[in-house]
């Protein structure tokens, strides 16, 4: 049997794993169940399981019966804090927790793949360990957890794949380089002098100074970060205040940088607090700033998502992969791509009523799972086979894709 047929006909089963889990979601760092469900699979399936790794995470092993490297396949766990609004069989039964961002698909592929992989174990070579990760979502998250306790030993490659809904199925979204962000969240505190509405002269209006925070934070990026590079100053959250007639004596805003550079990184962080500490001057109010490091940038490494379109050929056609631009979302993949070359790419998953990620009617288009458990499957039989004569740091993705 082909791997398109032995695909097909586990698709009804990567559809149920997948509702299984979208049923059942657990949050960042409490991914138990959903831990101890993978692992009974994995072991059942005969590969060697540890758990208990970064947290709920886990890997299972499979041994090829030919010499070759080491390869990890990778899928997030990890549910979102939100209400499941979506009228469907399947939708979480978990009050203020659902699957919003298609981690339930990763895992069901990840399991498919383990699951037709561990079939065609005569033909692999070298190892590939099944590695489902907890809480990408929370920062410091669970990649760089797993990383400490040993998951990345030996490991040759790594690659991830994330079901996108702003593709539509049958396309597989690849790049070269910076792909994701770096994401930092920042608290700025202002410490004004509260007062009566009626007397403004007599307070220092912590509002009134945040606001002009707020709109000097803007400059940074328009007239003080070079615009042939790119970063993102954004302001979430804003609290401040008790009544209509009174002046507040304190302000809070909460928000987050971006960046694909880590000097522009650092640079918007200083930047932010020279402009918090200059404009509490000005009023005569006092500050304090905290950072909350998020992930850092996810740069792909050009010979693998070179092996990762050769994979991507052999499943859909040519105009189907589409050479992605750089995107301001952040994920911890990146940590696994410091250390060990690998690739991340998007697989298109929207449904027919399309909302966007991390939406309390969050769904995908399930037949992308099969397009995603080929990418995984295909990648590890071609494990230990070279790719074409290509040098890829010499040679644009256009050119691969041609």
């Amino acid at each position: 049997m082909s791997v398109k047929e032995s695909i097909n006909q586990l698709f009804p089963q990567l559809v149920e794993w997948r509702r299984h889990f979208h049923q059942n979601p657990e949050l960042s760092f409490q991914e138990k169940e959903t831990s101890e469900y993978i692992a009974s699979f994995l072991e059942n399936l005969g590969l060697h399981v540890q758990t208990n790794l970064g947290g709920y995470g886990l890997i299972g092993i499979l041994e090829g019966k030919k010499t070759g490297p080491t390869i990890a396949l990778r899928a997030d766990m990890d549910a979102l804090p939100i209400q499941d609004e979506k009228d469907c069989s399947y939708r979480s039964q978990v009050p203020g927790v659902m699957h919003a961002c298609g981690h339930d698909g990763h895992m069901a592929v990840l399991m498919g793949a383990a699951s037709i992989l561990k079939q065609f174990q005569e033909q692999i070579r070298g190892k590939i360990i099944f590695l489902f990760q907890p809480a990408e979502e929370c920062p410091p998250g669970g990649a760089i957890k797993m990383i400490e306790d040993g998951v990345l030993e030996n490991v040759d490659r790594i690659y991830g794949i994330h079901l996108w809904t702003p593709f539509p199925y049958g396309k597989i979204g690849v790049c070269s380089g910076q792909m994701l962000a770096s994401a930092d969240q920042f608290e700025i505190e202002v410490f004004g002098k509260g007062g009566h509405g009626g007397l403004p002269h007599e307070a220092i209006d912590s509002i009134v100074v945040a606001s002009h925070v707020v709109v000097q934070l803007q400059s940074i990026i328009s007239r003080q970060i070079d615009p042939l590079q790119s970063g993102v100053i954004s302001i979430g959250k804003i609290e401040g205040g008790e009544n209509f007639n009174a002046i507040a004596d304190r302000c809070r805003l909460i928000g987050t940088t971006r960046s694909f550079d880590v000097n522009i990184r650092e640079e918007l962080l200083e930047k932010i607090e020279t402009v918090v500490k200059s404009v509490c001057q000005i009023f005569g109010a006092s500050y304090q700033f905290h950072v909350q490091r998020g992930y850092p940038p996810l740069i792909n490494h050009p010979k693998e998502v070179e092996r990762l379109v050769q994979v991507a050929k052999q499943i859909v056609d040519d105009q189907d992969i589409v050479e992605m631009k750089p995107l301001m979302g952040a994920e911890d993949f990146a940590y696994y791509l410091q250390k060990v070359p690998g690739a991340f790419c998007m697989v298109g998953a929207s449904p027919d009523d399309r909302v966007p990620h991390h939406h309390p009617r969050f769904d995908i288009d399930e037949r992308a799972m099969k397009i995603a458990v080929e990418l995984f499957v295909q990648l590890g039989l071609q494990n230990g086979r070279p790719t074409e004569a290509v040098d890829a740091e010499n040679v644009s993705l256009s050119d691969w894709l041609s």
